[in-house]
Parts: C-alpha cells; sequence; structure tokens
C-alpha cells in the first residue's frame, strides 16, 4: 500500500459571501455585510493546492454545495424570496469550503477493522451550517466509495454538536503506523458556544473502533473560545510525532501533556508561549490554523496564512523557532485573504486522509492539468463580487447554480447535482 496523507481542500463556492453568520467567529463577525470576491477566493484556494502539489504532496479536493439549499427552506415552509434574511443567507452560505469541519478522519492503522473510518459532521451548532451534512455525506461515500478500504458514517444524531476533524487531531511515528487520536471537546466559552461535544466525540470514536488506550478526550480552554478559538485549530495542529499548541489552547494543559507523553514517548509538543504570543494575536494571524505537514524529504513545514508573516510577534517567534533545532524548519505563507475575512485560514479549507491515494475515487484527485480545469471554470462563472442585499436576487441564485453545475462537469461529478 502506497500509505500517504492526502489534504482534500474544500473548492470555494461561487455563493462565498460575508453574512456574519458565526458566532465566536471575530473574523466573520468583524467582516459581515462586506462585499465578498467569491472569484478572487476560488482562485487563491486553487492555487494553495497547486502549491502543495509542487511541493510533492498529495492533493484532492471536494465540491462546492448547492446553494441555496431550498430543500433546507422547504422543511422551514419558505424560500429565498420570501425567507427572513437570517435564513435567506444560512440557505445561501457557502461554508462547506472549509472542509476541516466535514467529517473526522480516522486512518486504517488505528482502528480495529483495519478500514479508514469518516464520520460526517453534524454542525448542528450553527444554523448555516446544520445543512451541510446531506450534501457533505453524499460526496463521502462517493468519494470513498472502496468499501474495502473505507466505512463512510452518518452523523452523530442531535442534541450532542460536533464540528469534525477542526477539533481532532493525531500523532503517530508516521502516517502509515498506528498512533494516538485525541478528541478536543468544549464545555464553555464565555458568551461563545462550546461546539464540540464530548457526547459526540466519544460517540465518533466508538464507531471508528478505535483502541480505548490510545484514544484521548481532552477539554478546549475556556479562555480560549472566549477569545474567539471556536474550534481547536484555531489554537493547536499536529503532524505525525509533533504538537504545534498556543500554551491557552487546553483547559488542563499539564495533564494534557502528560497523557501523550504516556502514550507517544517519542512525541515532540512545541509551545508557543502567551507572553511571545498572545490569544488575540494567535487568532488574528491564524497560525495554528496552519497546515503542518511533512515534505518528500522528511522535514516539516507550516503552510501558513500571510497575516502570520504581517504580525511582527507572530512571525519573530516563529523564525527564531525555525532557527534552531526543533522539529519545523520551514515557513510557507499563502495567500487565502477572501477565506481568512470570513474566519478561516488555510488548515479550515482542507481534510486530511492518510490513506492509499489508489484507493480514492480518481475524480477527487488534482493534478496541474485538472486544476487547471478547475481555475478556468471558476475564471467564467464565478461572481466576481457578492454584495449582502443580493442573497435574493433570483439572477444570483441562476448564476451561482450554473457555476457549479459547470465545475461539476469539468470534473466529471454530474451525479453530484
Amino acid at each position: 500500500m502506497a500509505f500517504a496523507e492526502i489534504n482534500f481542500d474544500g473548492i470555494i463556492g461561487p455563493s462565498h459571501n460575508y453574512a456574519g453568520l458565526s458566532l465566536g467567529n471575530i473574523a466573520s463577525a468583524n467582516n459581515a455585510g462586506a462585499v465578498s470576491e467569491p472569484r478572487a477566493a476560488a482562485l487563491q484556494g486553487v492555487e494553495k493546492m497547486r502549491a502543495n502539489l509542487r511541493l510533492g504532496l498529495p492533493q484532492g479536493f471536494f465540491m462546492p454545495l448547492d446553494r441555496p439549499n431550498t430543500a433546507w427552506l422547504a422543511g422551514l415552509a419558505t424560500d429565498m424570496e420570501s425567507a427572513e434574511p437570517h435564513i435567506r443567507a444560512a440557505a445561501f452560505s457557502a461554508s462547506a469550503m472549509w472542509a476541516a469541519n466535514a467529517a473526522t478522519v480516522s486512518p486504517a492503522p488505528d482502528t480495529l477493522d483495519g478500514k479508514c473510518h469518516l464520520s460526517a459532521a453534524n454542525l448542528l451548532t450553527m444554523a448555516h451550517r446544520s445543512h451541510e451534512w446531506t450534501g457533505t455525506l453524499a460526496q463521502l461515500r462517493l468519494a470513498f466509495a472502496d468499501t474495502q478500504h473505507f466505512t463512510v458514517h452518518g452523523p452523530v444524531p442531535p442534541p450532542y454538536g460536533d464540528e469534525g476533524a477542526a477539533n481532532f487531531m493525531r500523532l503517530c511515528p508516521s502516517h502509515g503506523e498506528a498512533g494516538i487520536e485525541i478528541f478536543v471537546y468544549g464545555k464553555a466559552g464565555g458568551p461563545f458556544p462550546a461546539r464540540q461535544h464530548v457526547e459526540s466525540s466519544k460517540a465518533i470514536a466508538r464507531a471508528h473502533r478505535l483502541d480505548p488506550a490510545k484514544t484521548l478526550f481532552v477539554q478546549q480552554s475556556e479562555t480560549a473560545i472566549a477569545a474567539g478559538a471556536f474550534h481547536n485549530d484555531v489554537v493547536a495542529v499536529a503532524n505525525e510525532r509533533v504538537l504545534f499548541t498556543h500554551e491557552q489552547a487546553f483547559e488542563y494543559p499539564d495533564e494534557t501533556y502528560a497523557d501523550i507523553k504516556r502514550l507517544m514517548p517519542e512525541a515532540e509538543i512545541v509551545i508557543v508561549p502567551a507572553d511571545r504570543v498572545s490569544l488575540a494575536d494567535a487568532i488574528q494571524s491564524y497560525l495554528f490554523n496552519a497546515q503542518l505537514v511533512t515534505l518528500p524529504d522528511g522535514g516539516m513545514a507550516l503552510i501558513l496564512p500571510s497575516e502570520a508573516q504581517e504580525n511582527t510577534r507572530v512571525w519573530g517567534w516563529l523564525s527564531e523557532m525555525v532557527a534552531g533545532n526543533g522539529p519545523i524548519r520551514t515557513l510557507i505563507p499563502v495567500d487565502v485573504r477572501q477565506s481568512m475575512a470570513n474566519g478561516g485560514g488555510p488548515a479550515c479549507l482542507r481534510l486530511r486522509v492518510a490513506c492509499d491515494p489508489a484507493t480514492v475515487d480518481p475524480r477527487f484527485m488534482a493534478d496541474e492539468a485538472k486544476l487547471d480545469r478547475i481555475s478556468d471554470v471558476i475564471a467564467a462563472h464565478w461572481p466576481e463580487t457578492i454584495a449582502p442585499d443580493q442573497l435574493g436576487n433570483s439572477a444570483l441564485v441562476s448564476t451561482v447554480r450554473k457555476a457549479r453545475e459547470a465545475l461539476l462537469d469539468a470534473c466529471g461529478l454530474a451525479e453530484l447535482r
């Protein structure tokens, strides 16, 4: 088996807009009402994927979901013309672009049946995301249809909230070896809701047939949630043997680190001190919402938003880190400003799946030629801008639907219509 970690990025959909729907997401709230640029946003995402390919990293992608979601509106006995503005905006949301929230993934080396398990997230805490799972599940079942290697699960039922891999980390000697799985849940966050319930995390661990002796359930810091770290991946990220984390990421850090070292003594924990990089700086720059990846030569790199480079305190600490003898030796800034303005950095845009790429439906795997086709469709069909007062506009609805259909046709995925 040619085992590898594949980053599946969500292609940013043609309905990308700034409605400020995500309570606790500071960037989303601060940019509510601004004019979005769906075409530029999607092209930025494609360029990030292209850059990963050129680093020698396997790269996949997911399609935007059908928007507006008329089936969801019908369930509320309304439609785009008559719905209240916040309902209309929720139906139109392109938030499925953040594929880190699509599912939780347990690779085959960690599971008792030797299959890779994926559980679609229910995202029920936020109205605009709560109706994503049906479209996401259909896509997961298509991309990972090889039942010899994958088991795809539906979402955890209400009332327990699950927001996918954004609240999940895996540590292992290498992607193809058994490791430990860390589920991070919230309890409270000042004025903001905790989106990941421990009941959901435990249900997923059972469904994925994980070894309880190699599974941890860790509470996210209430201070971090209150500061705007609405997901764990805003304050911590892991890759193979390395955990890169803010000092204030976890409610009980000493116990968390001790449990990790007990289960995996070779784990390296890189802690960014709060007196060097505050939570406010970490959240503004999305320092930890980076892709921590292993390069083909074996070294590790952080693929992080250009906002981190622009924050002098963040970049100063990072520069000192990579100049030392630590495990992370390369910094790669990328431009995903349109996503950042809505509260999602490089790590939000991707779902990590460790498996043999040959077992994945090849239509979901990227190469340069396919990314060229995707870019051409985006350039030709994605709206250049969307203002908040356009969300109920029938002409925009038609444009958005036709744009997505053109992309599905270009990628040979018409069955997702």
